[in-house]
Parts: C-alpha cells; sequence; structure tokens
C-alpha cells in the first residue's frame, strides 16, 4: 500500500495531495525505451501555502531555497536518476523529505566568546615574530644599514 503523507521528522508530515507530481521523458541511458517511456518524476510543493509547514519553518525554508523557488514560491525538484518512474519518483520525496528535515533543524545561537588575556598576548607575540623576520629579510638590512 502506497503511503498518504511525506513524513519529514515527528513533528512535520505533509500530505501527498499537496504535492504536485508529473512526469516528463528523461535524457540519458535507455536505448529506445528513453524516447517512449516520461520516467522523470518532476515534483512541485508551494512552500508558501503549504497548511502543513509551521511557520518558522516555513519562513527559515524561503529563505535557504530562495534561488531553487518559482514566483509562486513552488520548489521544483527533477529526479531521473533511474530508469523508471517508480524509483524516481521515490527518489524526487526522499530529496524533498531530506531539504525539508534539513531546514527543520533550527540553527543554534551563537553564543558571544571574547579572547582570553593570554590569547590576545599571544597572538601580539606572534605579530611581532613576523614582523621581526620580514624586517631582517628586508634589504636595507642586508646592506649593512
Amino acid at each position: 500500500m502506497e503511503p498518504r503523507a511525506l513524513r519529514v521528522n515527528a513533528q512535520i508530515t505533509i500530505p501527498l495531495d499537496e504535492i504536485e507530481l508529473s512526469f516528463a521523458r528523461a535524457g540519458g541511458p535507455g536505448g529506445q525505451n528513453v524516447n517512449k517511456v516520461a520516467s522523470k518524476a518532476v515534483l512541485r510543493f508551494n512552500l508558501r501555502r503549504s497548511p502543513s509547514l509551521p511557520e518558522p519553518l516555513r519562513q527559515r525554508l524561503l529563505t535557504k531555497l530562495a534561488s531553487r523557488l518559482t514566483r509562486e514560491g513552488d520548489l521544483v525538484i527533477a529526479a531521473s536518476t533511474y530508469r523508471d518512474q517508480p524509483r524516481n519518483r521515490e527518489a524526487g520525496l526522499e530529496r524533498l523529505r531530506s531539504l525539508l528535515a534539513a531546514a527543520a533543524v533550527a540553527p543554534k545561537k551563537r553564543v558571544k566568546t571574547r579572547p582570553s588575556a593570554a590569547g590576545k598576548e599571544r597572538r601580539l607575540e606572534s605579530k611581532k615574530a613576523r614582523g621581526r623576520v620580514k624586517r631582517l629579510r628586508s634589504s636595507k638590512e642586508l646592506a649593512g644599514d
């Protein structure tokens, strides 16, 4: 039996009726078959209008995937790795699931830290040492100034 929804994680499940699925002819290997069978799966999922996505995730997805979205907010995924429709369909759904799952993980807040006094001192010492090396390499020093 075919699943009725795409499970992204424990909190997010997208019904398959929100994902528009079409098939097209794929290039690549397949001999004569490639000209007759539409095996490439093309998935369209509208991020802006999907009621299944929580708002923080939707905003993260819209910014993260902005270059991959159409004007209407559709995320288009084409899968043509395999020679048959069902496997390409599964590959496309898996790619969509992994994209959504990656964006579902909230980024960690950066904790501001300050360099230690000893760290500052080491940095300044290394800069001074580097300056000394460069000064010794200069032509004035070699000429016996």
